[in-house]
C-alpha cells in the first residue's frame, strides 16, 4: 500500500511539473506578442516633441567670482542732498536749479524728484573689535533707535554686519524692525578690524541685488574707528564695490581722542567718494545725534537721472558734478561718478 500511494504521489508530481512547464510556455508567449505589439504601436504613434529642457536651480555664486551687477546702459542716476553754509537741508530746489557735468560736457537731466521716497536697502556695519569695547554699549542703544527711525517695514530693508577679525552678515535684509533690534543688542566685542571687507561684501551680495539700481536707495552705515587691520580687500577695492552697487556711505566715527587719526581719514574718504557724510561724536552722548543726522539726510534726498552723452561702455570710472546753478554758497552731497558697463 505505502509503494502503490508512493508511486501515486510520484506520477502526480510529474504531471503537475509538466504542467507548470506547459503554463509558463504559454505565458512567456502571451508576454512576447504582447511587447511586439507595443513596439509596433509606438512606431506607428507620431512622434511627441521633446519636452523643454527645465532650467537648472540657481546656484549661489561663489564669493571669488568675478561681481555681476546689472546697469541699465542708458540711464545714470544720482542720489544726493544739498545743504547750506550751517548744515542745514536745502528742499526747496527744483530740476532747473542744477546742472550736471561729465567729462566737462553738460548733461541733460531727463527725470528728477525731490524728497525722494525710493525704498530704502541699508546695511549697519558695526565695528565689534577690542578697540571700541568702552562705548560698546551706548553705539548699540544708538544703533537700534536708528533703525527705528529710519526703516519703514512696509518698503525698505536692513541688515546688519558685524566685523571685528573677519566680516560676519548677522541679519540679513529684511523689514522686521524688532529682529534688527535684538541683533545690534547681541553684539559683543572682541578681535581685530576687518572694515574693508565688511563693506565690499555688504555691497556686493547684498545691496546690489535689488534692480534696477535707480528704483533704489541703498546706503551703509559704518560705525567704527576706522582702523583696519585684517581685512583681504584693500581700501580701494572695497570703494569700487560701493561706488558700483551706488551705495552711498555714512561713518560715524568711534574715536573720542579729538585728535584725527588714519582710521577717521578713511572714514571720511570713503562719505566723500560716495556722497555720504562722515560724523565724529566726541562724546557718546553726541552719538545718537550723529544717527539723527544721517536719518535726516537720508528723509531728504533728491534724485536725478541722465543719459550720458556720448555713451559711454567702457567698464571704467567717469567724473560727474553735479552743482546748484549760481549757488556757491549751497554744498551738494553726491557721489563722485559712476562706473560704465562694459559690453
Amino acid at each position: 500500500m505505502l509503494q502503490a500511494s508512493h508511486k501515486k504521489g510520484q506520477a502526480a508530481r510529474a504531471r503537475g511539473a509538466r504542467y507548470n512547464q506547459s503554463h509558463m510556455k504559454s505565458r512567456g508567449f502571451l508576454c512576447a506578442i504582447a511587447v511586439l505589439g507595443i513596439a509596433v504601436w509606438a512606431e506607428q504613434k507620431p512622434a511627441q516633441p521633446p519636452k523643454p529642457a527645465q532650467p537648472a536651480p540657481a546656484q549661489a555664486v561663489p564669493s571669488d567670482e568675478p561681481t555681476r551687477i546689472q546697469v541699465d546702459v542708458t540711464r545714470v542716476s544720482m542720489l544726493f542732498t544739498v545743504t547750506d553754509r550751517k548744515g542745514r537741508f536745502v528742499t526747496d530746489l527744483t530740476k532747473e536749479d542744477f546742472e550736471v557735468v561729465e567729462a566737462k560736457k553738460p548733461q541733460t537731466v531727463q527725470e528728477f524728484t525731490a524728497e525722494s521716497d525710493l525704498p530704502l536697502r541699508l546695511g549697519i556695519l558695526v565695528d565689534t573689535s577690542n578697540s571700541i569695547r568702552d562705548r560698546f554699549r551706548f553705539e548699540q542703544e544708538a544703533a537700534s533707535e536708528f533703525i527705528k527711525s529710519v526703516v519703514h517695514s512696509n518698503q525698505d530693508k536692513a541688515m546688519v554686519v558685524r566685523f571685528d577679525t573677519s566680516a560676519e552678515l548677522v541679519s540679513d535684509l529684511t523689514t522686521d524692525v524688532d529682529l534688527l533690534e535684538r541683533t545690534i543688542r547681541d553684539l559683543r566685542p572682541g578681535g581685530g578690524t576687518a572694515m574693508y571687507d565688511a563693506l565690499f561684501y555688504a555691497c556686493r551680495d547684498k545691496l546690489s541685488q535689488d534692480q534696477p539700481k535707480h528704483k533704489f536707495r541703498r546706503a551703509v552705515v559704518i560705525v567704527s574707528d576706522g582702523d583696519d587691520n585684517q581685512s583681504h580687500y584693500t581700501r580701494d577695492q572695497a570703494l569700487e564695490m560701493a561706488q558700483k552697487a551706488d551705495v552711498v556711505v555714512y561713518a560715524i566715527s568711534t574715536n573720542i581722542s579729538r585728535i584725527e587719526t588714519d582710521g577717521d581719514k578713511v572714514l571720511k574718504y570713503f562719505a566723500q567718494e560716495t556722497g555720504g557724510r562722515a560724523f565724529f561724536p566726541f562724546k557718546v552722548e553726541d552719538l545718537e545725534q550723529s544717527f539723527e543726522n544721517i536719518a535726516n539726510e537720508l528723509r531728504h534726498q533728491y534724485n536725478l537721472s541722465y543719459r550720458p552723452e556720448p555713451l559711454k561702455t567702457d567698464g571704467l570710472f567717469h567724473t560727474v558734478d553735479v552743482r546748484v546753478k549760481g549757488r556757491k554758497e549751497l554744498q551738494v552731497h553726491v557721489r563722485k561718478g559712476y562706473y560704465a558697463p562694459k559690453m
